[in-house]
């Protein structure tokens, strides 16, 4: 498993209350409690598009502004990065492509981004030279990617987050077929494990790590539905029962309902998060805050508007 260990950070105020390799810890990170984990995830973030001339004339670090509060206060900053980082143009035959410019890397970084998942959609756009070149410049700039790897078994490989006796393993995988894509092995791609292959994935991991909570990124649902599918209930209850404490989802651009299913949260969509799309229940998104304090999970939704590209926190 990859590890990531993050410097404790103590201070007197605390956030929000709310229901291996080594990379350093934020440094934005601020008023974390030493005993607590503290872990923000949001939805898709495109750097191209509508929001490349944001981002070209203002930097990323812009972009995020209207979320410093909440990402400052976080250990740890996960976002789905719906876009390739590569500078050279070699695009896949699909109907939606993306390229973002590798520079951009240091600038989520500077945002207070800990944390890319890949399995998703659109780090494919460039084909697999594309997505090698968005791996080696995230970690390049020490952003953990998820759901990358040579083969299946890493793709399927969680990262894992520790500070002190806090440990989370994050999984994240795309279940939907990819548009013009082939899964193979000993090529760079991302995980594309069906909810069963997740489920036995979680299930023996927990059985080797019982102390260890287990939080499933995926990459699902139907697209501008606000209503989870029956196949995303059906699949976050079969990852819940193997052993996943949390389920966090994107993909259909919208908000979809957070459920407490037998004790356990289920974020089904978190929405978008930096994006150009300009339905109004497209720009209505939310961040799933995160907290491990002992045993216990404490969850929460975050809701945020986006204006011109950029996520505000709604008032």
């Amino acid at each position: 498993m990859r590890r990531i260990f993050i410097a404790l950070a103590v201070s007197a105020l605390s956030l929000i209350s709310c229901q291996s390799t080594s990379i350093a810890a934020p440094s934005s990170s601020e008023d974390c409690p030493s005993n607590e984990l503290t872990i923000v995830f949001t939805g898709d973030v495109l750097l191209d598009r509508g929001v490349r001339p944001y981002a070209e004339r203002e930097g990323v670090l812009a972009l995020f502004a209207g979320v410093d509060s909440v990402f400052r206060h976080a250990d740890a900053v996960v976002i789905n990065l719906e876009c390739p980082l590569t500078d050279t143009a070699t695009p896949v035959n699909k109907h939606f492509i993306f390229r973002a410019d590798t520079r951009w890397a240091t600038g989520l970084r500077e945002a207070g981004v800990t944390h890319a998942a890949l399995a998703n959609n659109h780090t494919n756009d460039q084909g697999r030279l594309g997505l090698l070149s968005t791996y080696t410049h995230l970690k390049a700039a020490g952003i953990e990617p998820l759901g990358f790897g040579y083969t299946k078994a890493e793709r399927l490989t969680p990262v894992v987050i520790e500070k002190g006796a806090a440990e989370v393993a994050l999984f994240n995988s795309v279940p939907l077929p990819l548009e013009n894509w082939y899964d193979l092995e000993n090529r760079p791609g991302v995980c594309q494990a069906s909810a069963s292959t997740l489920a036995e994935a979680i299930s023996n991991y927990h059985a080797a790590h019982p102390a260890t909570k287990i939080i499933a990124v995926l990459h699902w649902g139907i697209e501008f539905q606000s209503i989870p599918s029956m196949q995303q209930r059906i699949d976050a209850k079969a990852l819940l029962q193997a052993g996943a404490d949390v389920i966090i989802g994107h993909h259909p651009h919208v908000i979809q309902p957070v459920k407490n299913i037998d004790g356990k949260p289920v974020f089904y969509s978190l929405g978008n998060f930096v994006f150009d799309q300009a339905q109004q229940i497209a720009n209505q998104a939310v961040i799933a805050h995160i907290t491990l304090h002992g045993d216990s999970i404490v969850a929460n939704s975050i809701p945020v508007h986006i204006k011109q590209t950029k996520p505000i926190i709604a008032k």
